[in-house]
């Protein structure tokens, strides 16, 4: 157990009892990531605070060294009681916010006798400090588990740690009270032992009435002048930080060598840290103007012939300030280029068994769809292959399709025409529901029948409902982060969750060899109009394949009417079920266990295919690599999404069953 990480001991049992969690680089108190064996910062984070956490990041993070646990704020808030000269009063205060805020049994004690107690909270809310005091919560977070970095020793929870609390058995609050119990609790702390500050934070317009309105930027001599009545008396962090961002709002990387001066004024000045923090700065709109009137509030006048604003400084001779625009604008406006249209995307409908139930479903149409009906097809196609054969390289054909066409576009045909032969050959158990209505409901489904294909209408309204953390319940984002795991499990085993059971009755239950093929149709708007940040992050977008129509109105096929499905094609299917790979009895296939697995067939693919996918895998490579440390490197056209349209290219020729040729172009059969 000792050489078990924090993250591995509790990290599944914080999620589980409703936390979002962080790994925690270890020896510090800040968010980290392992990566080419070595621990960084995690400049990231923050998108911890937008979503649950999943299993699989869970699961990541336990095998990291040392790596400990952080909670981020939002769903909770942690009142910091950064006392250390006065235990008495530390104690004192701790006393005061259970009687405010309420009893917690949610302590932590890092270095005593700082302490921190943990709420919930009705409302997310912005952190507010009051120093030495802070209310930790949106946009922040705090360790839970690991060594603290000053003593060496855990971090201690004398009552009850929250690996063993629900968060809703914590006493719930708001910001008002929040800041009232701050304002109150202040009140009991000596001035002496108040970190330094300075004043109240103003925009970044002159409050001052002496001081002329002005833009962010300043000059360096002004600068220079004012900062001489802010010296840097071991002020608190804050206003350390404050003074950098303005510096830099004001002067740009011209303010470094100021910045590191000043800075170096105090004695616990760190000038690795300071270089560091003026890298990270990015002042949008703090300037020259908060320097300016904190330097004005400790007593400085600026001389008057000194320019304050940097702004001006280019039009101090006799030039017009916009000489160069009105140059360009005195010159012929040369021609805009006229580009080549480009090259519009030709589909080409493959042959076999995809290729037949595709053009069936183009031909019955009454607004063909020729690419939806290609997706559909192939989802239909991998719910029936996907536990019966594989590549070389044990490449499944589990597949997530979106086809994207407007309302009245005949979007829905082909779900309609797929619903219709899964009946004919025998093969509704093949089919889940119309709608999915938990992540539970999910993993049932498959548990019932191992190889599924879902088809889900208006899949835009679904994804936003599922991608919403913040507003949706917890059983419907489930969904998303279920359909993210199954597809990475599909030529493994997809372990069940974990619960007390305490009476037998709820044992986890895995999968083998999961095949979740989901194919969803839905109008542009409201699919664009789903897709958060989140999920190109987390990875659930880039394996979903986007297939957008390339006519939404297309000329109505006015000879459509009854369907009569081939006999020919509905064989073919039935073939494609039943063939390939190596049976153990007639259960085979049948169920989620071990016990009636297939040993699926093997297809190799020709050197042609190979060569295909191999160019496939150094191009990922090099834009991994280009992108490493980046938010890219979730991209959906990276890594995941180009496997994706790997998964897509099986099921040319599907029907030839245990006869199957090597794969040709990147296809099973031929």
């Amino acid at each position: 157990m000792a050489d078990t990480s924090w993250m591995a001991r509790v990290g599944a049992r914080l999620v589980t009892n409703g936390y979002a969690i962080l790994p925690i680089a270890p020896g510090t108190k800040k968010p980290g990531q392992f990566t080419r064996a070595v621990w960084h910062d995690y400049p990231q984070w923050n998108r911890h605070a937008s979503r649950a956490t999943t299993e699989l990041e869970v699961t990541t993070w336990s095998s990291w060294p040392d790596c400990g646990v952080g909670i981020v704020g939002g769903a909770v808030a942690a009142l910091d009681i950064d006392v250390a000269e006065d235990g008495e009063l530390a104690l004192r205060i701790e006393r005061l916010a259970r009687e405010r805020l309420g009893d917690t049994p949610a302590l932590r004690i890092g270095k005593p006798p700082k302490r921190l107690l943990v709420y919930r909270t009705r409302e997310p809310f912005a952190g507010i400090r009051r120093a030495p005091l802070e209310m930790l919560c949106l946009g922040q977070q705090f360790v839970a588990y690991a060594e603290h970095p000053d003593t060496g020793q855990p971090y201690a929870w004398p009552d009850e740690g929250l690996a063993d609390l629900d968060i809703e058995s914590l006493p719930a609050i708001d910001a008002g009270r929040a800041a009232a119990f701050l304002d109150e609790a202040l009140a009991l702390i000596p001035p002496e032992m108040r970190p330094k500050s300075l004043g109240a934070k103003t925009a970044n317009g002159a409050a001052h009435p002496s001081l002329p309105a002005h833009a962010q930027a300043g000059t360096l001599a002004a600068i220079r002048s004012a900062l001489a009545w802010l010296p840097n008396a071991e002020l608190d962090y804050d206003s350390w930080m404050r003074i950098g961002m303005a510096l830099k709002g004001a002067l740009g990387e011209e303010g470094a060598a100021l910045f590191a001066d000043w800075s170096a004024q105090a004695a616990k000045n760190d000038p690795a840290a300071t270089a560091k923090a003026w890298a990270s700065f990015r002042p949008a709109r703090i300037g020259a103007g908060t320097i300016y009137h904190l330097a004005m509030e400790k007593g400085w006048r600026p001389d008057p012939d000194l320019l304050l604003d940097g702004s001006q400084k280019v039009c101090s001779g006799d030039a017009h300030p916009a000489a160069g625009l009105l140059a360009r604008l005195a010159q012929p406006e040369a021609p805009m280029p006229i580009l080549a249209p480009a090259p519009s995307f030709t589909l080409t409908i493959p042959g076999g068994l995809v290729g037949d139930l595709a053009r069936y479903m183009i031909d019955t149409a009454r607004r063909p769809q020729p690419l939806l009906a290609v997706g559909a097809s192939l989802c239909a196609l991998g719910a029936l292959m996907g536990r019966r054969y594989r590549t070389t390289t044990d490449l499944r054909t589990n597949l997530y399709i979106v086809g994207i066409a407007d309302s009245g576009s005949g979007k829905n045909h082909a779900r309609e025409v797929v619903n219709e032969l899964f009946f004919a050959a025998g093969l509704a158990h093949h089919l889940g529901g119309n709608k999915i209505a938990s992540g539970a409901g999910l993993l049932t489904a498959l548990h019932r029948q191992p190889a599924i294909l879902f088809q889900i209408d208006e899949f835009g309204m679904f994804l936003a409902a599922a991608a919403d953390r913040k507003r949706s319940p917890r059983h419907v984002t489930e969904i998303l982060d279920n359909m993210t795991e199954l597809y990475t499990a599909a030529c493994g085993v997809f372990l069940g969750a974990e619960y007390a059971n305490r009476d037998g009755s709820n044992e986890r239950r895995d999968i083998v060899q999961p095949c979740l093929c989901v194919y969803g149709t839905t109008t542009p708007l409201h699919f664009w109009g789903a897709l958060q940040g989140a999920n190109v992050v987390d990875g659930s977008l880039a394996r979903f394949i986007i297939l957008p129509s390339e006519e939404d109105y297309p000329d109505e096929n006015r000879s459509a009417g009854l369907r009569r499905p081939p006999r020919a094609l509905i064989e073919g299917l039935q073939r494609l079920a039943e063939g390939g790979g190596r049976a153990s009895g007639n259960l085979a296939g049948r169920t989620s266990g071990p016990e009636t697995a297939v040993d699926p067939m093997t297809v190799p693919m020709d050197d042609e295919a190979q060569l295909r996918f191999d160019a496939l895998s150094d191009e990922i490579t090099g834009e991994l690599r280009a992108a490493a440390g980046t938010f890219q490197t979730a991209d959906p056209c990276s890594d995941r999404g180009k496997r994706g349209q790997g998964r897509a290219r099986p099921g040319r020729g599907a029907e030839c069953g245990p006869s199957c040729h090597p794969a040709r172009g990147g296809r099973l059969g031929d």
